[in-house]
């Protein structure tokens, strides 16, 4: 297909910027939030005045610029690791890489395989330990596997009820002490340790409840609820990504939503 006249854009050329903007996407959805995104925008700026110069036939330039590309790429495997790991634990976590979360991109299996998270007694849980500051840390599961992080909790198999959630995280509780996950409305582990978001700016007032809940929100695609001890407020985690909610009305629409 010829559009501008000297320049033919074929339908590769078309799917090539498509995956490439995919791909620069979960780069910047993996390093939001964290000091590597400078590093990212810098190596991005370089890039580009990199093809430029090609465009525009700035051989030394270009040669320069070249040069520094390619052999710095050794050095920004070792600089960002990390982000590295992470990001191929996020592929392999996605949702269409296990057969639940295959069938819940299929409209007519999605009734039969999974079962309704009851979105309801949970924030009805959450909200009465709120207001006697009662903490709590909640993961929800959606179509990333939470298995490795059961292993370091206790396994449990309970159906999800507002009863049972209040004496988990219950101060005298044997098991209040880390976070409990869902998955399919039944409670499949509790006393769960997360990973720790250590490279996010977050309020001072906010602790490792909420760094922890950040850090699974980073690695999974599961959604975290948590209940302040000091507030007794409810915090809403997504994608690394927090929102205080005073109406629980509106929480409740947006879990059912995001669930969905």
């Amino acid at each position: 297909m010829n559009i501008f006249g000297f320049l033919e854009f074929r339908f590769l050329d078309f799917l090539d910027i498509v995956l490439v903007a995919v791909l620069l996407f979960y780069i910047y959805k993996l390093v939001k939030g964290t000091v590597a995104i400078n590093i990212f925008l810098g190596i991005a700026i370089i890039y580009l005045i990199w093809k430029l110069t090609q465009v525009l036939q700035m051989e030394m330039l270009s040669d320069i610029l070249g040069k520094f590309i390619g052999g710095g790429f050794i050095a920004l495997i070792i600089v960002f690791q990390q982000e590295i790991r992470k990001f191929l634990l996020m592929l392999g976590s996605t949702g269409l890489s296990t057969k639940k979360g295959f069938l819940r991109h299929v409209n007519f299996f999605k009734n039969e395989s999974v079962a309704e998270t009851d979105v309801v007694q949970i924030v009805s849980a959450c909200e009465e330990m709120g207001k006697t500051k009662t903490g709590a840390l909640i993961v929800i599961g959606r179509s990333s596997s939470l298995e490795r992080f059961k292993i370091s909790g206790d396994q449990m198999h309970i159906e999800v009820n507002k009863p049972i959630l209040k004496s988990i995280f219950y101060k005298n509780s044997t098991l209040h002490d880390g976070a409990i996950i869902i998955e399919d409305n039944i409670i499949t582990a509790t006393r769960v340790i997360l990973p720790v978001a250590k490279d996010i700016d977050i309020p001072l007032r906010f602790g490792l409840r909420h760094r922890a809940a950040i850090g699974i929100s980073m690695q999974t695609d599961a959604l975290v609820l948590i209940v302040s001890e000091e507030t007794g407020k409810i915090a809403y985690i997504k994608n690394g990504e927090f929102v205080l909610f005073d109406d629980t009305d509106k929480l409740i629409e947006l879990l059912q939503h995001d669930l969905q």
